[in-house]
């Protein structure tokens, strides 16, 4: 490793040891969870923003993360963080043959889709050999946010075939389901509003459920796409927060609260704040990757 890596590991020892710090000495790996979940999104966020500086700080905190799981587990002697290097750097050779041998495996693999077939192969054989569950899904943790854990498992059964083609055709058949999941939802929306008038119970158990086939039809379509659905949601977020901020700045300048305006008023300053930010140079796209180590 690099003096600045072991440096950092240093520290990160120093801070676990007996006279380290207090706070430091204190966390666990179920306590540390939360910190490693917010810090990858807020990589997340600077990616989105395009700011290559933030991100190098960004990215360390989360290598403070590893190192910190990493010095846990050295101190009861389950591994250290040389062992996560070696298992990494292993698993990395084992999943690119058509990189790391010379086994006719580059002839077979020239693009991206052939690798992602090759990974999934060589994963089902890993599971395999280890006496884990063979599904096509396996390996997509539950703990994802939900639109990233929907596309994921499509993604993967789509790899055995689950799927309907990648064509115009196949495109219109997910226009059709989304259109059907929506019909459902209607019927749904009808049948609790027909209930709640004669006095019956509404089934918001049922609506729920018909809104998520709803949500699950849209995230195929990005799949389609080639679009990550999380990533367009949070995008469509951040514009809509944007556009808010500019709407309460323009009502701010006229003297006004905006609880104050009609909606009409509303929607010009809205008008007017899509416009001005569309004028804006755009922020270029990142391709989406289902590949899941």
């Amino acid at each position: 490793m690099s003096a600045r890596f072991d440096k950092v590991v240093e520290v990160m020892a120093t801070l676990r040891a007996e006279q380290g710090c207090p706070w430091d000495r204190k966390q666990t790996h179920e306590s540390l969870k939360p910190y490693l979940l917010e810090e990858t999104y807020e990589v997340l966020e600077t990616i989105d923003q395009r700011d290559s500086r933030k991100l190098q700080e960004e990215l360390g905190d989360v290598l403070l993360q590893v190192l910190f799981h990493s010095q846990i587990a050295a101190e009861s002697k389950s591994f250290s963080i040389e062992d996560v290097l070696e298992t990494l750097a292993a698993k990395l050779i084992r999943r690119h043959p058509h990189v790391f041998r010379d086994n006719g495996e580059q002839e077979r693999v020239s693009n991206s889709e052939q690798v992602l077939t090759q990974w999934e192969e060589i994963k089902r054989a890993e599971r395999a050999a280890s006496g884990d569950v063979q599904s096509a899904l396996e390996g997509v943790p539950k703990t994802l946010p939900a639109l990233l854990r929907a596309y994921q498992l499509q993604a993967r059964a789509a790899r055995v075939g689950f799927d309907w083609p990648h064509n115009a055709e196949g495109l219109e058949q997910v226009f059709g389901k989304i259109q059907e999941e929506i019909g459902e939802l209607r019927v749904a929306l009808a049948q609790a509003d027909t209930e709640s008038q004669t006095g019956h119970r509404s089934t918001r158990e049922e609506i729920e459920a018909e809104f998520g086939d709803v949500l699950f039809s849209l995230v195929n379509l990005a799949r389609f796409l080639k679009t990550n659905p999380e990533d367009a949601l949070r995008q469509a977020t951040n514009r809509f927060s944007d556009r808010f901020h500019l709407v309460e700045a323009q009502a701010a300048e006229t003297g006004k609260n905006m609880s104050d305006m009609t909606l009409a008023e509303m929607n010009q300053l809205w008008t007017e704040a899509k416009r001005r930010l569309q004028s804006l140079p755009p922020t270029p796209t990142v391709p989406t990757n289902d590949r899941t180590p």
